[in-house]
């Protein structure tokens, strides 16, 4: 079965084959990611009722605004439904900071707060999770 990658074309053998490259393209992209901010916006059925939607929506518009090189990263529910919608900001190197009830009118204090200059915006803040 061929494969494109960065390179050309590679032809798998096997299924093992094919999983260990699976596994080492996994590794790479989660290596990558953790290089960049990272912004998870909880879209669940829950998250969408409150106004994820509207909330992705201004993520996507102050960070192409501000030309910030990060991931937007879509989540489903994590079971804190009566706080969303939900946006957690994961620096490198730092915790993974979780927002609650974020109203699109937060975005650009969160986006210049926490996301650019590391400032935990702690009104909006919930949670911390620390890299153990």
């Amino acid at each position: 079965m061929p494969v494109e990658t960065r390179c050309g074309t590679m032809k798998l053998k096997s299924r093992e084959e094919l999983i260990k490259y699976r596994e080492e393209a996994k590794k790479q992209m989660l290596e990558r990611s953790m290089e960049k901010t990272s912004i998870f916006v909880g879209m669940g059925t829950c998250g969408i009722a409150a106004g994820a939607r509207e909330v992705m929506a201004a993520i996507l518009e102050e960070v192409n605004k501000r030309n910030l090189q990060v991931n937007v990263i879509q989540t489903g529910c994590i079971g804190m439904c009566e706080q969303e919608p939900l946006v957690d900001v994961q620096r490198p190197g730092e915790d993974r900071i979780t927002y609650r009830k974020v109203k699109p009118s937060d975005v650009p204090r969160i986006i210049v707060g926490h996301v650019m200059h590391g400032k935990i915006v702690e009104d909006l803040a919930i949670a911390r999770f620390e890299e153990i």
